[in-house]
């Protein structure tokens, strides 16, 4: 799965989809530091860092795969066509969740954050309370149709949610209607 540059959707995803998992792993990512991963809500303890993963990148992420269930990747070059189905293979055999930061070419799913509206600062002052941010999904075979939603990410109560329809004009918290965001799973 792709999150197309955003971190905090990123994050996001990776904090669903290692609950109640164990490990989880960031790959090529040396500006992700442990106070977000943490404020994401992925347990430290079980986190693994690879900042510079080097030339032989995909043994080491197909490695990192067999190790943990859930792998946040950065950018990283194309890998040639044989690595890239082996790749496919060791997650599909180890049942690993792969999110990219970025673009990732065999991606099922890609998702992009298309609108950014933080809640919270009034004119040039006030404390950031929440971040409202429109998410376009696509992809291939179940995925291929287009799907937008709008999240909280993250909302005024530090969690990431979806956002009722009727709550997204001149909305200041979260909706009466509002339902936890069930990423994966």
């Amino acid at each position: 799965m792709s999150a197309g540059g955003d971190l905090p959707l990123l994050l996001a995803l990776a904090a669903a989809a290692s609950a109640g998992k164990g490990g989880w792993a960031v790959v090529a990512l040396p500006e992700l530091g442990p106070r977000a991963a943490a404020d994401a809500g992925l347990e430290l303890g079980a986190g693994m860092w690879i900042d510079a993963p080097g030339r032989r990148w995909p043994h080491v992420l197909a490695t990192v795969m067999e190790a943990v269930p859930v792998v946040m990747v950065g950018p990283l070059p194309p890998a040639p066509e044989r690595m890239a189905r082996r790749l496919s293979a060791v997650m599909r055999r180890s049942g690993a969740i792969l999110l990219a930061a970025g673009g990732w070419e065999g991606a099922d799913v890609r998702l992009r954050v298309t609108t950014v509206v933080w809640e919270g600062v009034g004119t040039g002052f006030g404390l950031l309370r929440g971040r409202r941010a429109t998410v376009v999904s696509t992809g291939r075979r179940a995925a291929a149709q287009a799907r937008q939603a709008d999240l909280w990410l993250p909302g005024p109560d530090g969690l990431v949610s979806a956002i009722a329809p009727a709550a997204i004009p001149g909305s200041e918290g979260p909706a009466a209607g509002q339902r936890a965001l069930r990423v994966l799973g």
